[in-house]
């Protein structure tokens, strides 16, 4: 929301300067994001008459001006603009000065052999306007000498300032400085609505979609001339930064500023029959004035007359009937929309506009009397006409709640101790009527034994619904920088432990990962279309995305972390370890996981390995076991089963489970498909691992005895077995491993081999088995026992002992 100075001072009478005015704006709540002051860039330009104009000696094109620049001794300038004459009156940069358009610093200089001392000024090299066919004509009366901001009153701060969306009061200058005076920064002006003098009957309304337009008011005036606006009303809309297009339109756009109040106005000429409020038809199409087409549906409210729609109601409106340089007569529109079903359409129609965002927050209802008697007054002030009766189709809702508040509350809820005639006042000052109560509800006087206050909330602040926002309010006003630091209650003794087990694994993980060198990484939650169906297609799409490139959430990190990986890479990365923890959205919902990703080399070139080594699919393995690990995850039962899926490389990718169904990670090499669509050379690994599949702890039964180092040292043996070549060497392990759990505490493969003594078709893997003796050490006999049972487990798997 931007507005300058002097149009804040059109509505708040006060002494106060530029700095207490921002100071005040971010104590109440409106942060405000930038000030900026035009006339500080034309600061050394001034006005100044030409007194004299002759050509150039040595340039046709050229004249040679002697100016007045009101310092008593005129300066000789060199001009080539075709309007230059004697008695000209216009702006002129004297040397130092930067001119706004192309930064250029005047200086004293020779132009074709003669000496110039300075500029006389197109409106474009101001940057005011785009004529740049003359230097700019100023009224012969213009005070010369005087600084051309000062003249053109372009030394007006404008101030850009964030309105919170339940605010929409603050979406107009007025709201604004209504807040300013219950701040104590002046008095708000008396707003004049006296409505014109009218004749004759207003323009025919029917309303048939009373869900989307409560309330339409429509006023006519005929005989306009719809010229350009005033020059007041142009220079403060162009510094907001509205385009003035002509008087008719820029009034619409002033009032919709000025006081939050969108309007509209239809060429009437261009319109047939009665204007009807309803609903649009299927398939119905409208050109808005943004020059776009726009197909309808059945929900969206529209304006209409006998040949068809001619506004999206409370958005935009058409171009079939908007006013031009040969409009005579208009119909004025104020009309109320609903909030909610203005929002539906806009998002429906991927349409935004000024009157959408003052629409859709909830315009004051009971505004559309002023607010149309304040256009037609414009008008007819700057374009002439004379005024209809004002038709009103429609009932006007009523708005702003009725509520009982205790003053006791800004203390007990905000905090901060303040008198209640005091809390009564700043209501009051923001419009709100306060009536104090007695002991038994009735209206009473002011006074110690009041019991609370009944209060009704104005018209333009439906945000407000109940005591709490009351009290809101007034530790807003009052200040909420004086609310006193007040630390929270503590229980004694050492503080508890706050975290879930929820985020204490996540911590924990995220130590893990870092520690085992992989760089975090946060990537956008929302990804395109064409991105999730490249690992599967994604279950939620959003209806009104802020980018197409941000519009499905994402059914797994591996996007974002190849794009991010692809942008390391790009930039002459060439080693990249990325790991991210977020959720992955499905069907079923939210899932946290986290994924890692491993591109480029893995080693670089050295003397010892020679070319530079790239990750590969046991890399994953070993990331996704010691991750698991730190999770909490039972790893030494996990089990390495099948393909991870079609986003991976076919048999260079498995997932590990407890059992066949609960897959607990997914890891190895990405297909090269998938790795080319995000533009990354070479191999890529990856881990998936998905957290909420661990099995939780569980919360009851008997501690795990305290470990006890044993007394006795271990015993390991060898086994060398010839098993089928497409056995997983995993599945021997485990077998192994199980075959007494009572002494067997480990085992793991040392050795694959094929080739000279392995018949084709087989693979020899030697297990590396360690014993535990408990209270004595073990017998031969003993020994023995446990190797027949180590070698009856692995025949089960087709596997014998090599000879």
């Amino acid at each position: 929301m931007k507005f300058t100075l002097n149009w804040l001072k059109e509505h708040l009478d006060t002494d106060a300067d530029l700095t207490a005015i921002l100071d005040a704006l971010n104590r109440i709540g409106h942060e405000v994001e930038g000030v900026e002051n035009p006339g500080a860039a034309l600061a050394a330009f001034k006005v100044a008459r030409v007194l004299t104009a002759e050509r150039h000696p040595q340039a046709d094109k050229l004249q040679v001006l002697t100016v007045d620049a009101g310092d008593g001794e005129p300066l000789q300038i060199v001009c080539g603009a075709p309007n230059a004459r004697a008695g000209l009156v216009g702006v002129l940069g004297l040397p130092g000065a930067t001119v706004p358009a192309n930064g250029m610093v005047l200086k004293v200089a020779a132009v074709r052999g003669v000496e110039s001392n300075g500029m006389m000024c197109s409106s474009r090299e101001l940057e005011l306007g785009d004529d740049h066919d003359g230097i700019i004509e100023l009224p012969e009366d213009a005070p010369v000498g005087t600084p051309f901001p000062d003249y053109a009153g372009l030394d007006d701060p404008v101030i850009d300032v964030s309105i919170t969306p339940n605010r929409q009061d603050c979406m107009g200058v007025r709201g604004i400085a209504r807040d300013l005076a219950a701040a104590g920064l002046g008095t708000l002006k008396p707003l004049d609505a006296t409505p014109v003098a009218t004749s004759g009957a207003g323009p025919e309304v029917r309303i048939e979609a009373p869900e989307g337009c409560p309330a339409y008011f429509g006023q006519t005036v005929s005989g306009v001339t719809n010229g350009a606006a005033p020059e007041w009303m142009q220079r403060r809309l162009k510094a907001i930064g509205q385009r003035p297009i002509s008087a008719l339109v820029d009034i619409t756009n002033y009032v919709m500023i000025d006081l939050g109040r969108p309007l509209h106005v239809y060429d009437k000429a261009k319109l047939s029959g009665a204007l009807t409020v309803r609903k649009a038809k299927p398939g119905e199409q409208v050109l808005a004035l943004n020059e776009r087409t726009y197909t309808l549906d059945e929900t969206i409210t529209v304006i209409a007359d006998e040949n068809g729609v001619h506004d999206i109601g409370g958005i935009m409106g058409g171009e079939d009937t908007g006013v031009s340089e040969t409009t005579t007569d208009v119909v004025i529109e104020c009309a109320y929309f609903e909030p909610e079903a203005i929002a539906r359409a806009g998002q429906k129609l991927l349409l935004t506009s000024d009157a959408r965002t003052r629409f859709e927050r909830g315009v004051d209802p009971e505004f559309l009397e002023d607010g149309i008697a304040i256009a037609a007054r414009l008008v007819t002030q700057i374009c002439g006409g004379t005024a209809s009766e004002v038709t009103r189709a429609g009932a006007v809702p009523k708005v702003g709640i009725t509520t009982g508040y205790d003053p006791k509350l800004a203390e007990t809820l905000g905090g901060m101790a303040i008198p209640a005639e005091r809390q009564r006042d700043i209501l009051e000052s923001l419009g709100f009527t306060v009536q104090p109560l007695d002991a038994n509800g009735d209206p009473c006087e002011l006074t110690d034994t009041c019991d609370g206050f009944r209060v009704t909330a104005p018209s333009w602040r439906r945000d407000v619904d109940g005591p709490a926002d009351l009290v809101e309010e007034v530790i807003r006003i009052e200040g909420i920088d004086k609310v006193p630091s007040t630390p929270l209650p503590r229980a004694p003794g050492v503080a508890k432990p706050t975290a879930t087990p929820e985020q204490k694994l996540e911590r924990r993980i995220r130590r893990t990962a870092a520690a085992r060198g992989l760089n975090e990484a946060v990537t956008w939650s929302f990804i395109s279309e064409s991105e999730a169906e490249a690992v599967g297609g994604g279950a939620w799409t959003l209806a009104n995305p802020i980018s197409e490139d941000l519009k499905v959430m994402r059914p797994s990190l591996l996007p974002g972390l190849m794009m991010a990986a692809a942008r390391n890479v790009k930039r002459g990365a060439t080693s990249v370890r990325l790991f991210e923890l977020g959720r992955r959205y499905l069907a079923g919902g939210e899932k946290l996981t986290l994924t890692v990703l491993l591109a480029g080399d893995r080693s670089p070139r050295g003397w010892a390995n020679g070319k530079a080594q790239t990750f590969g699919a046991f890399d994953a393995k070993a990331e996704a076991l010691a991750l698991l690990e730190a999770a909490g995850a039972p790893v030494a039962n996990l089990q390495v089963m099948g393909e991870a899926g079609a986003a991976w490389h076919p048999g260079q990718s498995a997932t590990l489970r407890l059992g066949p169904k609960t897959v607990l990670a997914a890891f190895g090499m990405l297909h090269p498909s998938l790795t080319k669509r995000f533009d990354l050379d070479g191999p890529v690994a990856a881990v998936e691992l998905f957290l909420d599949a661990i099995p939780a702890k569980r919360a009851t039964g008997f501690a795990r005895p305290a470990y006890t180092p044993p007394a006795l040292q271990a015993v390991t043996r060898d086994f060398a077995f010839i098993v089928p070549a497409n056995l997983p060497a995993g599945d021997l392990v485990r077998a192994v491993k199980g075959a007494d759990k009572a002494v067997i505490t480990d085992a793991r493969l040392f050795d694959l081999f094929t080739g000279a003594g392995v018949e084709e078709g087989k693979k020899s893997l030697a297990v590396e088995v360690t014993l535990q003796p408990g209270e004595k050490s073990f017998t031969d006999a003993e020994i023995k026992a446990v190797a027949d049972k180590v070698v009856a487990v692995a025949a089960k798997l087709g596997a014998s002992l090599r000879g």
